[in-house]
Order: C-alpha cells, then structure tokens, then sequence
C-alpha cells in the first residue's frame, strides 16, 4: 500500500524543480521489490487507475536528438506517432544503459521535470481530460501527483496521441 510522505523526506532533482515554481503537489512511496516494479503495479499501490499513472519513456532519433514521452503505464507508446510529432524519421527507445547517463535517473525512477538536459517532451493527449497526473518523483518507490497543466508548463510539454491504439 502506498503512503503519502512528508514531502521534505525526499529531496529529488524532481522535487526541487516543482517547489520552487511553486506548484502545489503531493509524494507518494511506494515498494519496489529488487528495485523496480512495472507501471501497472506502481498505479495499484497508489490505489489510482493506471490511466492517470504515467511513465516517462526516453527515445532517440535518427538526428541523435533525444525526447521524452509521458504515457499511462497502461499503454504501449507508437513510436512512429511520437516520431512525427518531434519530426523525426524514426525514434528507438534510449537503452537502459544510457539512460542514467542521458538523464541523470535510473530506470523506474525516471521523472519527466529535473533532467539533466531539458529534452523536447510530449504528454499523452488522454491527460488532458485528468485534473492530475502522478509521475515518477525522481526516485524508485517515489511518485509525485501534480495538476496536469503545472506539469505540461514545467516540462514545456504538448498533448498528443502517443499510444499504440487497440
């Protein structure tokens, strides 16, 4: 079961970003057994609905540009969608081994806000119907819950469609 932490406990890249534009929000822990849970998991320990769960995912284009895709954990991410959004021919997803190196996060603690390059980001359209979206708070076991529009205007994100349709 997740519980709501003493936002002061955990001091992420995250965290401080979202503190000092002042942007009201709440931190969530979680257990990560071995250190990573899949996205389904993470939304069941919050007791939220994977659809206002997000992950953040790192692609690279054939331009070696690289950009960041905020998706529910529930859906698979098209990447040929997100490639004609950034206006690339092709996009492959960052290999976890690069990912601390590009980012300054591990994987499964990867948030969208405090990396250590701003990188051209998108949102999932499907949040612009939630009041508040939880992304990773820049830590395993850390999801941070903040209004929508505050986390497209940190990242400098759009809404588009990115997922995989069924």
């Amino acid at each position: 079961m997740a519980k709501k932490k003493d936002k002061h406990q955990h001091k992420t890249n995250a965290v401080r970003i979202v503190e000092a534009a002042g942007i009201p929000y709440e931190m969530h822990e979680y257990e990560a057994p071995e250190g990573f849970l899949d996205g389904v998991s993470v939304a069941k320990a919050l007791g939220q609905e994977p659809g206002s769960v997000f992950k953040t995912l790192v692609t690279v284009g054939q331009s070696r540009e690289y950009y960041v895709c905020e998706i529910p954990v529930d859906k698979e991410l098209d990447l040929k969608k997100a490639a004609k959004h950034f206006g690339e021919k092709k996009l492959e997803m960052l290999p976890s081994r690069l990912l601390t190196a590009t980012t300054g996060y591990i994987k499964g603690g990867c948030s969208p806000v405090g990396m250590k390059k701003e990188f051209p980001t998108a949102i999932d359209a499907s949040a612009e119907q939630l009041e508040k979206i939880a992304v990773s708070g820049g830590k395993v076991g850390l999801q941070m819950v903040l209004p929508v529009k505050a986390l497209q205007e940190i990242t400098g994100a759009c809404f588009v469609d990115l997922t995989v349709d069924k």
